[in-house]
């Protein structure tokens, strides 16, 4: 009697090796979250960084010296204060959700 060499392998896997397989999947899907994560976190960090320096480093600290600039009448760090601080406010919301949207397509976590 004659047996094929060239059998195919069974479809059911050993315990140990199913084992592996779903430990190595799922160590690939915590790693693809953890780039997930870091990439939104240094996008928040910067939009953050950005937001500081308008707000508190326009507004505050460098207000002396933008006061020698004017727009529309008003000293520029009095304005940068008042209303630069807000619209840039608005603007960095429309950037994080544009930003966001394309990270999670890029990870594969869009809608």
């Amino acid at each position: 009697m004659m047996t094929d060499m060239t059998q195919e392998p069974s479809p059911l896997l050993p315990d140990e090796q199913r084992t592996g397989d779903q430990s190595a999947a799922k160590a690939a899907q915590q790693s693809r979250a953890d780039a997930y994560w870091k990439a939104n976190l240094r996008l928040l960090g910067t939009l953050l960084a950005i937001w500081f320096v308008v707000s508190f480093g326009f507004g505050i600290l460098l207000r002396d010296v933008l006061d020698n600039i004017q727009i529309g009448g008003f000293k520029m760090g009095f304005w940068f204060a008042q209303q630069g601080s807000i619209y840039v406010f608005v603007a960095l919301i429309f950037v994080y959700a544009n930003r966001m949207k394309k990270l999670d397509a890029q990870f594969g976590v869009d809608d």
